[in-house]
């Protein structure tokens, strides 16, 4: 991170101390403090007594200094509870008020100024996790994401946004972090330009993003950005929070009226500032080795020779001492350093077939299948405004389903969010699940609705909407008696669901019902 943002920022700390003690003294309430406290990437938790913090690190980048900084803080503090998380980022958890707010000033000294990281502000900006080192994507979009990170940053203070910004790169078709589909996205093409799209989003009144430019010029990225920004304060709405994300502009002003604001607007950040930037791709120059490695969770670089090593804690829950593990073995690795995912997971890449070997052991103990890298938010143990407990729906899923012992792919990855914000993007999983309540003749029962069919891949995009909420102790079983079935026909859920589908919507209303 820029040094002069440190600078800028620091002063701020005053008031967060002041405020953070004024609220654990009862001086200010819980939405108040929530108001005032997620301009800092903090919130306190459910029970207001404890608190998270949620580092901001630029597309997923954990690299070296950041892990000995990461290991350092959680010895330091006690640290008993991690979450990787959608956007990229490790959030501290179960923090005391005190360590707080030193941690957060250590945080932002070691670069990973949490500013912004909540409320109302540019938020993290995303990028496709395997950036640089990814066989056929179309170009490393890393760089240009580090530089967009940096470029927003001088509005947290200077610009009062209706809410928050979520900006990500994409580096192929893949899509994995949503970029057609975000409010402000920036997806690769094959001739090294960008195709920019606006206005998207998930949640209540989901979206799919509007294409406002194509093939622009990686060096122009700022200028887009600086459109949206001005376009999304011009005609955002500050009255109703409800309806102050930037897809709702598609309503408001109409796409055709969206994409002449936005484009008038463009015209203007062109005519009256400075912004075209320069960067340079990083080139992975470490030899590699010619012994073929051949694991499941160990992928090919495009370098030869070279390995990202996949791991994912179940629920992007990952143990604090792994994190020790980690820092212990990459140290004297050249090159190698860590990229989260936006499903909860990291890649170890840069990685050599011995060095590869090692790092495969350690991350033993996370996700062997495909349904065990299903993705589930917080939940409501910690979050303040979740619904129901993710974590443990999910936990209780992965233990149902591995007594059954079904093969890889039977049951695909699902997505677990404890409300409707959708912080597992349920919408878009090929299963998806969101907390709600069933009404029974015994009265309102813990639940969630069920989601299917969603896709996020570029193209092929699809938000899938609600469907009828499935009680909580259920929904293991449903999985269960959906893997049966699968496993029976000696499929996988992908060619199984296109198939049989009916059968799928069967055992659905069996299960809603």
């Amino acid at each position: 991170m820029a040094s002069d943002y440190l600078q800028e920022f620091l002063p701020d700390l005053e008031e967060f101390r002041a405020k953070t003690m004024q609220f654990h003294n009862g001086q200010m309430t819980i939405p108040e403090y929530k108001g005032f406290s997620g301009g800092y990437g903090s919130y306190a938790q459910r029970g207001g007594k404890k608190h998270m913090l949620r580092l901001r690190m630029a597309g997923g980048r954990l690299t070296k200094e950041r892990l000995a900084f990461v290991c350092d803080s959680i010895r330091k503090y006690g640290i008993d509870t991690v979450k990787l998380t959608t956007c990229q980022s490790i959030q501290f958890h179960n923090l005391e008020a005190e360590d707080l707010c030193i941690l957060i000033e250590e945080a932002w000294k070691a670069g990973m100024i949490s500013r912004g990281g909540g409320g109302d502000f540019p938020r993290n900006v995303m990028a496709s996790p395997l950036s640089g080192v990814e066989e056929g994507e179309y170009f490393d979009v890393q760089p240009y994401a580090q530089a967009m990170a940096d470029y927003l940053m001088q509005f947290i203070r200077a610009v009062k946004f209706p809410r928050k910004l979520k900006v990500a790169f994409s580096n192929s078709p893949k899509n994995e972090t949503h970029a057609t589909f975000r409010d402000l996205g920036f997806v690769a093409n094959s001739d090294h330009t960008f195709d920019v799209y606006a206005a998207g989003g998930l949640g209540n009144r989901p979206a799919l993003g509007v294409r406002m430019a194509e093939h622009v010029a990686p060096e122009q990225i700022c200028y887009y950005a600086k459109a949206m920004v001005d376009t999304f304060v011009t005609y955002g709405n500050y009255e109703n929070r409800g309806r102050a994300r930037t897809r709702f502009l598609q309503e408001t002003l109409g796409e055709e009226g969206f994409l002449t604001a936005y484009r008038q607007k463009l015209a203007e950040a062109m005519k009256s500032e400075k912004l075209t930037i320069s960067v340079g791709e990083p080139v992975v120059e470490k030899a590699g080795t010619k012994d073929l490695l051949t694991h499941r969770r160990a992928l090919p670089q495009k370098q030869a020779g070279l390995y990202s090593v996949f791991y994912q804690p179940i629920g992007g829950m990952i143990a604090p001492e792994k994190f020790f593990e980690l820092e212990d073995a990459v140290r004297d690795m050249d090159q190698v350093e860590i990229r989260l995912t936006p499903e909860e997971g990291m890649y170890i890449i840069n990685c050599n077939s011995q060095e590869a070997h090692r790092l495969l052991e350690i991350t033993e103990d996370g996700a062997n299948t495909l349904f065990e890298t299903s993705v589930a938010c917080v939940g409501n143990a910690i979050c303040q405004v979740g619904v129901r407990d993710s974590q443990a729906v999910l936990r209780q899923c992965v233990e149902a389903v591995r007594k059954e012992n079904f093969a890889d792919g039977v049951l695909p990855k699902i997505h677990i969010s404890g409300c409707p914000s959708s912080c597992s993007a349920h919408q878009t999983g090929t299963i998806g699940f969101r907390g709600a309540v069933k009404q029974s003749p015994d009265g309102p029962l813990p639940a969630c609705a069920i989601f299917i069919d969603g896709c996020a891949a570029q193209g092929e995009e699809v938000i899938s909407e609600a469907g009828k909420s499935i009680v909580l102790e259920d929904i293991p079983k449903f999985l269960v008696e959906l893997g049966s079935m699968i496993s029976k026909d000696q499929e996988t859920y992908d060619t199984w669901s296109v198939k049989n589908h009916d059968k799928l919507e069967e055992l659905i209303a069996k299960y809603t019902a």
